[in-house]
């Protein structure tokens, strides 16, 4: 599951929509192209498809013919004049303007044996920054050749099977109509096939089997649609090839049916449908295609709801996984409005996307950058990457003037004026003062996932958790995901005390049932409270006021029977500067810990926070450096602090944090910050209010009194 985007990301990237109209010979092609009909090497093999297909399918009528004069040479030859016309409509592929990358080139030429066989295989690459080789001593392809170093990386068996460098090669060609792409495509494509024969029945063992196993086979069968479409027009993509094509994409829909994944709710079972449902709707030719359509279409309907909660956050709480999921939904929906299929589906389908959507546009950054939200890399998700989505949402719902201005840079719609949005459901709150660069914007993070357990799945155990970013600069990045194999780091990031919340003992929190107790707008704050059952003797209450649309106070209590060392922790900003693409850099250290109260950042560009806490009951102080992720395999240095109370079992630990942005460096030693609770009297501190809370908090001399009350 956890590699669903890898899948996925072609859909999230699809080219701009076209009605049937607008595609025309830019999908069909040239139909006069010689029609080369390889000599028959496997005669039955050759008659195999003929039984596959409904030859009563209208445009088969002359296939049909030759069939049963027994004439199987002239049907394929037939056949392959067919899929060269055939009105059948691909959004994915425009022929016309496609267009390769230099890093697609070089996975394509990889991808041969003048390469060495090198095959893109997710980001794994060789010491010299080149693709695996899996070239035997003989010089052919050896499959089963696993560099030592990825001898342990499961992944990477499993990766290597989902053809990844496939398409690129198929762009390469269309890009280039240099024939060595479709050669080599051709060689290594059926060498797999006669390598790896499709297995009957149920694949039980990933293991054993890893090549027809979960995602391997829907990522394969999802892209083939891309690249018969790339191919069916060149002169090396003869009948014979169609044939062992067309049969082997067959096996590969009818072993998804065979291995339907266990988990109705999960990526891996969404991708099996996906494909499932695009086979019944761009090979209409097969038998079995209205069958496919039908469970496809049943499937995917019913999958909004198991995928998104009611609020439109996808179930993994995972960004990026929420992305891929909407692609999913949004790639089926153009196929099926482009060959005329969308109406069989439910009249509110793209409806039940628009919360999916608007939540994108919500935990996106001014400066279109994304925090590295549980499994999200922040450094995959480019500004392309999320305005070529958002677009898509935008054509969807094109009378959400709000999203269209937030996909198009400002250049239409209308700019979004919200402040405060709630995800209640899910457990996502975000609060802004402005929707340009130069605004402030923090992401609140407490879960309702009351089935997750421990460190597994995309949901990181960091109910609490804050993210911040101010005029560009993150200022409290998520921890993000270093490593999926590596155990200790794999733990170490996923951690609850990896993250800007509290903790018992540093220990990872054991429940994640996150609950909205209370929102509030006045003309001096918003107000966000949330809470969270963290252990089973310790609850964490956390209020967070947006103090006019300037500086943030989070009001932190922690309540429960446990007797014991409650942490509120705060993972900063790198302490390193930026380079052009805004990533840390080496140099001058832009962090300074304030011994026993926080910290404050010294950039040089007027663009500084201090953060201070203060604790209602005694406490110490700790501080260290760390690291985040911004991509697997990646971490940059960062500061934390940490501040501890030592909690009684009648009593609350309870703390105020004051994030206050200021600008220029030198003018720190002018802010002066103090916070304190006033709800409790002189020797009741620690004393837990049901409630509601009172704190007064003073800012370079003006005081500001805040509280709620939950009656």
């Amino acid at each position: 599951m956890k590699k669903f985007l890898l899948c996925l990301l072609p859909a999230a990237l699809l080219c701009a929509a076209c009605t049937s109209e607008e595609f025309g010979d830019s999908v069909k092609g040239n139909p006069d192209l010689p029609l080369i009909l390889d000599p028959v090497q496997d005669e039955d093999g050759d008659r195999t498809v003929f039984e596959l297909l409904n030859l009563d399918y209208p445009g088969l009528e002359s296939v049909k013919a030759l069939c049963e004069a027994g004439d199987y040479g002239n049907a394929a030859l037939k056949l392959l004049q067919y899929y060269r016309e055939r009105p059948v409509y691909n959004p994915n592929v425009n022929l016309l303007q496609t267009t390769a990358t230099a890093t697609e080139i070089s996975y394509a030429d990889q991808a041969s044996k003048d390469g060495d066989y090198r095959f893109k295989v997710y980001e794994y690459v060789d010491d010299n920054g080149q693709c695996w080789s899996f070239k035997g001593t003989d010089g052919n392809i050896d499959w089963g050749l696993i560099p030592e170093s990825m001898d342990e990386e499961s992944e990477f068996k499993y990766q290597l099977h989902r053809h990844q460098w496939m398409i690129p090669q198929a762009k390469a060609y269309k890009a280039t109509g240099d024939d060595k792409y479709i050669q080599a495509w051709i060689d290594v494509y059926f060498d797999w096939l006669e390598t790896f024969p499709c297995p009957e029945g149920r694949v039980e063992d990933q293991n054993l089997n890893p090549q027809w196993y979960g995602l391997q086979t829907s990522c394969r069968a999802i892209d083939q649609l891309d690249i018969l479409s790339y191919y069916v027009h060149s002169e090396l993509f003869t009948a014979e090839i169609l044939t062992k094509f067309l049969v082997a994409y067959h096996q590969h829909i009818e072993s998804i049916y065979a291995n339907w994944w266990h988990d109705s709710a999960s990526n891996i079972r969404l991708s099996q449908e996906q494909a499932v449902m695009l086979a019944g709707i761009m090979m209409p030719e097969f038998k079995r295609s209205a069958e496919w359509f039908a469970t496809g279409k049943e499937a995917i309907t019913s999958q909004l709801t198991n995928q998104f909660n009611s609020d439109g956050v996808h179930n993994e709480f995972d960004p990026s996984y929420h992305l891929g999921a909407v692609a999913d939904f949004y790639n089926i929906y153009k196929v099926a409005q482009v060959n005329s299929k969308l109406g069989e589906f439910p009249s509110d389908y793209t409806d039940c996307l628009r919360n999916a959507a608007k939540f994108i546009m919500d935990v996106t950054y001014p400066d279109y950058s994304m925090d590295n939200i549980n499994d999200t890399r922040s450094a995959r998700m480019t500004k392309s990457v999320l305005t070529r989505n958002l677009r898509q949402y935008s054509e969807m719902f094109p009378d959400d003037d709000e999203l269209k201005w937030f996909a198009y840079e400002g250049l239409y719609g209308t700019r979004p004026q919200s402040t405060l949005v709630t995800y209640p459901v899910s457990g996502y709150y975000i609060m802004r003062n402005g929707w340009t660069p130069n605004a402030t914007m923090l992401i609140h993070k407490n879960c309702y996932d009351p089935d997750r357990t421990g460190l597994s799945g995309h949901n990181h155990p960091d109910n609490g958790h804050v993210m911040l970013y101010v005029n560009g600069r993150k200022f409290l990045p998520d921890a993000g995901t270093m490593s999926y194999t590596d155990p200790d780091y794999y733990s170490t990031y996923r951690s609850t005390e990896m993250h800007n919340t509290i903790t018992r003992a540093r220990a990872n929190i054991t429940s994640r049932k996150g609950r909205l107790l209370k929102t509030e707008s006045s003309t001096g704050y918003e107000l966000i409270v949330t809470e969270n059952p963290a252990y089973d003797d310790l609850t964490h209450r956390r209020a967070i006021f947006f103090v006019g649309g300037k500086f943030f106070v989070i009001v932190d209590e922690a309540y429960g029977t446990a007797a014991e060392t409650v942490n509120l922790n705060f993972k900063l900003w790198g302490g390193k500067g930026k380079d052009a693409d805004g990533y840390p850099v080496s140099g001058k250290n832009y962090t300074v810990i304030d011994e026993g109260y926080g910290a404050h950042s010294t950039f040089d560009d007027g663009n500084n926070i201090i953060i201070k806490s203060f604790a209602e009951t005694a406490s110490t102080f700790d501080s260290n450096t760390g690291y985040y992720s911004n991509e697997i395999g990646q971490k940059t240095q960062r500061y934390w602090y940490r501040m501890d109370v030592a909690k009684a079992a009648d009593k609350a630990a309870r703390f105020v944090t004051v994030i206050y942005p200021f600008g220029a460096a030198d003018t720190y030693a002018q802010q002066n910050i103090t916070a304190e609770f006033i709800d409790n009297t002189p020797g009741n501190e620690g004393t837990f209010h049901e409630n509601g809370v009172s704190v007064k908090v003073v800012v370079n001399g003006v005081q500001y009194s805040l509280s709620y009350n939950l009656n």
